[in-house]
């Protein structure tokens, strides 16, 4: 039986590298039309997308077999995309093939370094994330529940293959930090602190169903749910919540360093890479680091004499951290402080911006399951979520700064934007590069300025705390993972340096710890995009349009910076038009692509 069952599971396999296979010849060639460069990159990526996202109806294999099989898919689609000749692609081509090459030299890289041995960090874990994910769906009708209920039934089985994959993690010393688990079990323990299924979070579609679907059949499918989640979702919980405090723990690495890790130099080399799509050196960007840092330290430092405080640099820290009128009383009373900064830049963006999206946000609070360890604030194109746990560690003074950052013009427009650029391919406008994204963030809460937005001194300090905040990254991220920095070293640095509270800054240095490079990509992304719009305003003089300029920027959608970079010499080279009129032909040539 054993060796009938490896036969079928490896013909499987197989079977779905089969596709692949076919790319060499093209669709086009079957079909008697010219089998051109352009033809079968077109039919690479199409393929190699249906193949990654075959298994989003439900939750992915995640086993050891399962991820050699994606490493030598994705090996096969880039030797095959290396085999194609880029001259002959189109302009837009092959920008779109630059990027594609990205995404899956990134792809095999995670491979190759075996990430999916360590699924989660002290951010965000594939255990708390899972209702959201599994619940994304529509709940229409009866097929729609029945699909939800088998997705809940795959529950134990992708537990089971983490905790296997992070077993074999364990093994070889590749795993979160222990100095950033403490506490963390708390999000596994959310899930069984419930008086019974029906409480549980996965039971939420079946509290207010359709009144199209019939009494009898509503009631027998919340029937099969609370049987679900209690004998198979809330189980697969106490398993993971068994093995998270008896073996990982105890048993996950004592050292901080991404280069303490297998093969680590190369390991964060290719983090930094990933994250900024720069091919810099961790000292070089140390150095970068340190000299943002001084130079903002003047500017924090005058600010704070134009508010008049009359004492040091630390003493008005902690004025800022202390004082009570600089925090909300109330959760509600937070929400609509950052409900008021948001409407007050909602009044300013056509100065700024000729195109909008159609998408509009809402302000919703940070989960309480997750809340604790949460960053203060994280958007997306349709939420802006709020972290109201700890209100004395959210100074309103961050807010402004913080909601142009996560919501408009930050997060939730580029964001909207890339999804409404439609005749992008598909694995353009549903990539993220965080360099890119992160970096148009951070020039949002710089165009606070010119917005008007910051209207006091300390609203201006918050301001300048979090551009702080973000170049103290370039330092504390390679000095946590390349000079050996300790955890409190990386918690000094940001107390005396940012007005950040102590729960944001622990909670920030985790993070950093144990994902490497990720918060590299923020501030040199900004500076990218700063460098690019003082170039164009320098080479444009008065025909600059700031307008054009940040259309243009954010019509590529999710780029590298290198790419950006591209655009915005071929901006400058042509007088800087408004996009459309600048020959973006983002819908007559991409719609070929897409």
């Amino acid at each position: 039986m054993g060796d009938r069952t490896r036969s079928w599971r490896t013909a499987l396999l197989l079977g779905m590298l089969m596709p692949l296979a076919s790319v060499e010849a093209g669709p086009a060639a079957r079909a008697g039309v010219e089998d051109s460069p352009q033809a079968r990159f077109q039919a690479l990526w199409q393929r190699e997308w249906t193949w990654r996202t075959a298994d989003q109806k439900g939750l992915e294999q995640v086993d050891a077999a399962h991820q050699q099989l994606r490493l030598d898919y994705w090996r096969r689609v880039q030797q095959q995309l290396k085999r194609l000749d880029l001259s002959r692609l189109s302009a837009e081509d092959r920008i779109n093939a630059s990027i594609y090459a990205t995404q899956i030299a990134n792809r095999i890289a995670d491979q190759q370094y075996r990430q999916w041995q360590m699924p989660f960090n002290s951010d965000s874990s594939f255990w708390a994330d899972l209702p959201d994910q599994l619940m994304a769906g529509p709940f229409r009708t009866e097929s729609d529940y029945q699909t939800y209920l088998a997705r809940l039934g795959q529950i134990p089985r992708y537990f089971d293959q983490q905790v296997d994959n992070m077993r074999q993690g364990l093994a070889r010393g590749f795993s979160v930090p222990q100095a950033t688990l403490a506490g963390r079990d708390q999000s596994i323990r959310d899930f069984l602190q419930i008086q019974g299924p029906e409480h549980s979070r996965f039971y939420q579609p079946f509290l207010s169903m359709p009144a199209t679907l019939p009494p009898t059949q509503a009631a027998a499918l919340q029937v099969r749910a609370r049987q679900m989640i209690g004998a198979q979702v809330l189980p697969a919980y106490r398993r993971l919540l068994t093995f998270f405090d008896q073996e990982y723990l105890p048993k996950a690495r004592t050292s901080l360093a991404a280069e303490a890790l297998p093969d680590g130099k190369a390991y964060y080399r290719q983090q930094i890479r990933e994250y900024t799509t720069l091919d810099l050196a961790p000292d070089e960007i140390h150095q970068m680091g340190m000299e943002q840092v001084a130079k903002l330290q003047i500017q924090m430092q005058q600010v704070m004499r134009d508010s008049g405080f009359k004492g040091t640099f630390g003493q008005f820290l902690a004025f800022l951290r202390q004082d009570p009128q600089f925090y909300a009383k109330t959760p509600e009373e937070l929400l609509m402080r950052t409900a008021w900064v948001a409407k007050q830049v909602d009044g300013q963006l056509g100065r700024y911006f000729d195109r909008l999206p159609r998408q509009r946000f809402s302000i919703k609070p940070v989960p309480a399951a997750i809340a604790p360890y949460y960053t203060s604030g994280r958007g997306g194109p349709d939420v802006y979520m709020v972290n109201t746990y700890d209100l004395k560690s959210r100074g309103l003074f961050n807010m402004p700064a913080l909601t142009l950052h996560e919501s408009m013009p930050g997060h939730a427009l580029q964001l909207a934007l890339a999804a409404e650029q439609t005749g992008q391919p598909i694995f353009r406008r549903e990539d993220y590069i965080s360099a890119y994204g992160e970096g148009w963030a951070l020039y949002a809460e710089f165009l606070g300025n010119e917005m008007g937005i910051y209207t006091t001194p300390y609203q201006r300090f918050g301001y300048l705390s979090y551009q702080m905040w973000r170049a103290c990254r370039l330092v504390v991220d390679t000095g946590i993972h390349h000079l050996g920095w300790s955890r409190q070293q990386a918690i000094d640095y940001l107390s005396e340096h940012t007005a950040l509270s102590q729960r944001e800054i622990s909670n920030e240095v985790d993070r950093y710890i144990s994902w490497p490079g990720q918060a590299l990509s923020y501030e040199l992304g900004y500076l990218t995009i700063r460098q690019l719009r003082q170039q164009a305003e320098q080479a444009l003089g008065s025909s600059f349009d700031l307008r054009h300029f940040h259309d243009t920027v954010l019509s590529t959608g999710s780029v590298p910076l290198p790419i950006l970079q591209q655009r915005i010499r071929r901006f400058i080279a042509e007088g800087g038009p408004e996009p459309a009129a600048a020959g973006d032909r983002c819908m007559d040539q991409k719609k070929t692509a897409g």
